[in-house]
């Protein structure tokens, strides 16, 4: 069964050359907040006690600005980023899909990178055997598989990388929209294909802008403000939220050495 929990998690990423003049001030506006880390580094909060469970069955969808922490926060569950104060714990099985082509190498054949890449999706020499029919069958490739990606189109590497991408059995998906299905009749193919990998997978986590995909794949949306969790909840209602905390301005403030000040 597969489960996540956070529990308080904080994540701080260090800011290194940073003085306090002109250019503090300009990034503060930007990031809105810093912070004294260890050694008395200054840091920006990019996740702020984040506390959720997750199980079988649930589809949470991201939500928030530019910048709110989304990106962090799969990173966070995937297990690239180590979260500076708080508890995770996952069981299962993990897979991420931000990029259809990980451990790709352009001097490797196709058959060579379909190894490579599954490989760098979790999967098993046996697992990734099993799943080359099908893989060969959706990119459409036939005998370019034996030649060097380098010799291939954009949108053949795009059929490639995407065919292996979504071969995966995960037990919970990290899915980030900016995923690219090539032309018209293969983003057809490859929303398919893409639906059939959420629905055998146990959880997923989707990070996007589009609402009406978050509507469409998800059954909760969580919405991130500033690396803050300020609502959790039905996809519509969540998303009205959202709608409505981005009418309000912007508060012209920024933070130094944890004391707020005001700009004028």
């Amino acid at each position: 069964m597969a489960s996540i929990t956070l529990e308080n998690v904080t994540t701080d990423f260090p800011v290194y050359g940073l003085q306090r003049n002109f250019r503090k001030e300009l990034y503060g506006r930007l990031v809105g907040r810093f912070k004294r880390g260890p050694n008395n580094r200054i840091v920006v909060r990019a996740l702020k006690n984040i506390s959720l469970s997750l199980r079988d069955g649930d589809r949470l969808g991201l939500i928030g600005h530019n910048g709110a922490g989304k990106t962090t926060m799969l990173r966070v569950l995937a297990g690239i980023y180590h979260p500076t104060h708080g508890r995770i714990e996952i069981n299962g099985r993990i897979s991420t899909l931000f990029i259809t082509s990980p451990g790709l190498d352009m001097e490797d054949s196709g058959y060579e990178n379909i190894q490579t890449c599954g490989r760098f999706l979790g999967m098993t020499k046996k697992e990734i055997n099993a799943k080359l029919p099908e893989i060969e069958e959706f990119s459409e490739l036939g005998d370019h598989l034996a030649l060097p990606t380098r010799t291939y189109s954009t949108g053949m590497l795009t059929r490639l990388g995407f065919a292996v991408a979504t071969s995966i059995d995960p037990d919970i998906l990290l899915l980030d929209e900016g995923l690219s299905a090539g032309d018209v009749r293969f983003a057809e193919r490859a929303k398919e294909r893409l639906d059939k990998l959420i629905k055998r997978t146990n959880i997923l986590v989707f990070a996007s802008h589009a609402e009406g995909m978050i509507k469409a794949m998800c059954n909760r949306v969580i919405l991130l403000h500033h690396g803050e969790l300020v609502a959790d909840g039905d996809p519509d209602d969540v998303i009205a939220q959202y709608h409505d905390l981005i009418k309000k301005p912007v508060p012209r403030t920024f933070t130094v050495d944890d004391q707020p000040a005001a700009v004028t």
